[in-house]
């Protein structure tokens, strides 16, 4: 995503996001296929961050970094829980790969589709939930007004920012997704990209 002028004042206003906008450059992904991209969020589902990004090579590597709809389904069942997909994430991005081959999930067939109507589509296949959607319309189809609150990095993220303790996260007391939900109102139109920023400070603590 490209941080604007616009994004940055409008960002700026909350003065903890302003901060951030000063010390880091915002998180970034290469460019992934779209279908890449939504198996490596079925991957990560409630994985640590670097198990996933074990996992998520040993299974690129197994597919020859071609991850279609088309070798995800010919690939030996075995060999992919092998490479350390569970049989549930096994059965879940072969259903990814079918509901890839009828519909048309690319940028460009879920250009005129809203957000909710996205998440809509997406969430129809068994194994993807809103996490995942909104993983999709974050990284994949550049949406600028996304806060993926199911994400856990993020609400650390919030949490240590924006909370009462000192910045340890043992001390951080928890906040509820109304409170952020609320913090976030002044991200707007650009909540996808003050997340990026989360994201980065929570990289930068880990």
């Amino acid at each position: 995503m490209t941080i604007t002028d616009e994004i940055e004042r409008t960002l700026a206003q909350d003065p903890v996001m302003a901060e951030l906008l000063e010390k880091h450059d915002p998180y970034s992904e290469r460019d992934w296929a779209e279908f890449e991209r939504l198996c490596i969020s079925i991957i990560n589902q409630q994985l640590s961050t670097a198990s996933a990004l074990a996992v998520r090579e040993r299974v690129f590597d197994l597919l020859e970094d071609e991850v279609t709809p088309e070798t995800v389904l010919a690939a030996d069942e075995d060999a992919l829980r092998e490479a350390g997909l569970s049989r549930t994430k096994v059965e879940y991005v072969q259903n990814a790969a079918r509901a890839f081959q009828r519909n048309d999930f690319t940028r460009e067939g879920l250009a005129d589709h809203s957000d909710e109507e996205v998440i809509d589509l997406l969430t129809e296949i068994k194994g993807v939930g809103e996490w995942t959607a909104r993983m999709y319309l974050l990284f994949v189809l550049d949406r600028q007004d996304v806060l993926p609150l199911g994400d856990l990095a993020v609400r650390r993220g919030i949490e240590r920012l924006y909370g009462n303790g000192d910045g340890d996260e043992d001390e951080v007391g928890e906040m509820t997704r109304a409170e952020m939900r609320e913090i976030a109102e002044s991200w707007r139109p650009y909540r996808s990209i003050a997340t990026l920023y989360i994201w980065a400070e929570y990289e930068s603590d880990t």
